[in-house]
């Protein structure tokens, strides 16, 4: 059976206090809607549709640059969630398969989860995820008899005896398209809060003899976000699921609670991460890597047995090879360092190859942008790189050359050549003093004229 997601992302988000849609805001550097798309796509869904409403430009950004096959629809009006849904339908005409609505601002979901719940569509009609709460608090109740799922009912609308029940409705429905819709097209507004709810097709379909049944999740599956406070409570949580994975597969977290991961970070066994170390998306560790404290990570890759840190910066595209070393107070930024290469002080190389077994001195720079167009350096195998250069790009240093200290290189260097380029010093005789003088009397008359 081919699958369509629905995923409602039109929420206004007035609790975040934000100009960003509610579902844009980040857990672990990652969009929320994300996180619910990732998830859904386990299911290899034939079409994905996202229900946006306030902030539809951006969510659409966001949603084509995960998946340029999913379809933006628009919920001008905010009517309720079964409202919401209806709004996929004209997207949805002639789809034949079964529908799975999802919520972009619930972002723990498991594919596990969801797998379930297409597994138990082969039964039942229609299929609602649930949840045992701890505390039940204005969820909606979910009311099973020994038929399966008869009904659910919102907090406001229920009875002190529904109230009681700790069965809960998460908002996740599976169902057949042609019959999702019917059911919605069935559905009133007549309750407490005047909206069209989803959770009303239950009933619905029990009327039409149609079967029901609740698959149930971990209540930490079902975490929604409403506000800032929330959001960080998201964060933490995933933090702490995601150094716990990276324990349990043979990562070495020195303090973990002081590092802070993406989504989708990749972290290899026996690579060792030392504290107060945040990751950025896209960051893959290979094993055996070392990562040292206060180093901040995002769009690069680093090789088996390499050294980062501390105090370092990877930037996107920063590419380190095995065996590499970068030290403290230096930055790479679209870069490759080949094996064994270092950047060990107070560097950045960006725009730039480095070879291997290089070795570049404190204070280097490669002066990659002329304030228009970027351009590379080159710097060969086994290249010395004297304290304190600055490697005007394009520009390349041969294998095993060097360069002297304090040099500014704007020519290429010939392999195994010594390049100098500074001016010869001069010393002058008691002139510091004087000028130190006539600083001190031009300070003190400026300060006269002031005052």
């Amino acid at each position: 059976m081919s699958i369509a997601l629905i995923i409602l992302a039109a929420g206004k988000g007035t609790r975040m206090e934000s100009d960003l849609p509610k579902v844009l805001h980040p857990i672990a550097q990652v969009p929320m809607l994300l996180h619910a798309m990732r998830a859904g796509a386990s299911l290899d869904p034939d079409r994905v549709v996202i229900v946006a409403g306030l902030g539809a430009e951006a969510v659409t950004k966001v949603v084509l640059e995960e998946n340029d096959d999913a379809q933006i629809v628009i919920q001008e009006e905010q009517l309720g969630t079964a409202h919401a849904v209806d709004q996929a339908r004209n997207a949805l005409e002639g789809f034949s398969g079964d529908v799975v609505v999802l919520y972009g601002d619930t972002p723990f979901l498991q594919s596990e989860t969801l797998e379930r719940m297409v597994a138990a569509r082969a039964s039942h009609d229609l299929v609602v995820l649930g949840f045992e709460a701890c505390d039940p608090g204005r969820y909606g109740r979910l009311v099973v008899n020994q038929d399966g799922l008869s009904r659910i009912v919102e907090f406001k609308d229920a009875t002190e005896a529904e109230r009681a029940i700790t069965l809960c409705n998460s908002g996740l429905v599976a169902c057949a398209a042609s019959t999702l819709f019917e059911l919605i097209s069935d559905v009133r507004d007549d309750n407490a809060a005047g909206e069209y709810y989803l959770t009303d097709i239950v009933a619905l379909a029990r009327t039409r003899g149609l079967s029901a049944t609740v698959v149930t999740c971990d209540e930490r599956e079902t975490m929604g976000v409403n506000s800032r406070a929330e959001l960080a409570e998201a964060d933490a949580v995933f933090q702490q699921r995601a150094r716990a994975d990276l324990l349990e597969s043979g990562v070495t977290l020195m303090a973990p609670e002081t590092v802070f991961l993406a989504q989708d970070t990749v972290i290899g066994r026996d690579a060792v991460i030392e504290p107060n170390v945040v990751f950025g998306p896209e960051v893959t560790v290979e094993s055996g890597a070392t990562i040292r404290a206060f180093s901040h990570l995002e769009g690069c890759h680093v090789s088996r047995g390499a050294v980062v840190g501390p105090y370092a910066r990877l930037r996107p595209g920063a590419e380190l090879a095995e065996g590499a070393r970068i030290g403290n107070f230096v930055e790479i930024k679209n870069a490759q360092i080949d094996e064994g290469a270092k950047v060990n002080h107070l560097s950045y190389i960006g725009d730039a190859t480095v070879g291997a077994g290089a070795n570049i001195g404190a204070g280097t720079i490669t002066c990659n942008y002329d304030g228009v167009m970027k351009h590379r350096s080159k710097i060969g195998a086994g290249a010395f790189i004297g304290s304190n250069t600055m490697l005007v790009a394009p520009v390349t240093v041969g294998d095993h050359a060097m360069t002297a200290t304090g040099s500014v290189i704007t020519r290429d260097v010939e392999p195994e050549a010594l390049a100098m380029a500074r001016v010869k010093q001069e010393n002058k005789p008691g002139r510091a003093r004087k000028l130190f003088d006539m600083l001190r009397a031009k300070k003190a008359r400026l300060n006269k004229e002031r005052s």
